[in-house]
């Protein structure tokens, strides 16, 4: 998502590509509605298919020109379908790898109502039938509760997006149910504070005392925590600079002990939903 700020420099937004490619990345995170589709259409000028990159896109809301928030939900079947076509034709690709469903029933982001709140069932027949029809790979959910990930286990669910992070973890029973199923966990605002009134996981003391004692930076023991909390988590922290980049792709080396682990642990989760619209 970050790569929307480099829309006035699209060789940058590439090179930032290719050198993500370079460092070993091999999954990246994108929908049709990040930067009007700019995002993708970079996506499809950087990458190659031997570059061996699982592209993954999500559905269920769409730009929202002027309006007080720069996104709207688009949660009907049909706005699915489109969607995942519109995906599609931007990224140049005959599959999309995985889509992700974004449900909009909890996190930080905009909530579903009127014609937009629409049954589970329903959104997961479309979202089959894409799968059967070839044009996505697997299917994903986002922003979603327990119960949905219940519910939706027996159509087959390849991860689950959600905000998640040290010092926000009020999905930990989700994560654990991802863990038994074999689902990946993928989460979103990995260090927080992305809104006013998201708690900041660089602005937690005992994320800077290790990162102190390590001799790295907060952002990078808060995404190593991620890593070693549990076994399933793959990490999309968003940068649209290439320093920052590489710090980020070094936060896969850090080794915490266990002591380390268990005082980041200790840290009590705090903050709540920050909804927009």
């Amino acid at each position: 998502m970050q790569l929307e700020r480099l829309h006035t420099d699209r060789d940058a937004a590439i090179g930032l590509l290719r050198r993500a490619v370079e460092l070993g990345v091999d999954h990246v995170d994108t929908a049709q509605f990040y930067g009007g589709g700019f995002v993708n259409s970079v996506i499809r000028d950087a990458l190659t298919p031997e570059d061996g990159v699982v592209v993954v896109s999500k559905v269920g809301a769409e730009p929202n020109p002027g309006g007080p928030v720069p996104l709207r939900p688009a949660q009907r079947p049909e706005q699915l379908r489109a969607s995942v076509d519109a995906n599609l034709a931007a990224l140049g690709l005959e599959q999309v790898p995985v889509v992700n469903l974004r449900r909009l029933d909890t996190g930080p982001g905009l909530r579903a109502e009127g014609d937009q709140d629409v049954d589970l069932d329903d959104q997961l027949a479309v979202m089959t039938a894409l799968r059967d029809e070839g044009k996505i790979g697997a299917i994903g959910l986002s922003s979603v509760t327990l119960d949905v990930l219940r519910r939706a286990l027996p159509a087959g669910i390849a991860c689950v997006q959600n905000s998640y992070s040290l010092v926000s973890r009020a999905d930990e029973e989700l994560l654990r149910l991802c863990v038994d199923e074999g689902i990946a966990w993928v989460p979103f605002f990995p260090l927080g504070g992305a809104f006013p009134g998201l708690p900041k996981v660089t602005d937690e003391p005992a994320v800077v005392a290790a990162a102190q004692a390590l001799g790295r930076t907060p952002a990078q023991v808060g995404l190593a925590w991620l890593l070693h909390h549990a076994p399933n988590v793959l990490l999309i922290p968003g940068t649209a600079d290439p320093a920052h980049l590489e710090d980020n792709v070094a936060a896969g080396s850090i080794a915490l002990d266990a002591a380390t682990m268990s005082t980041l642990d200790a840290v009590p989760p705090r903050g709540g939903d920050v909804v927009l619209g």
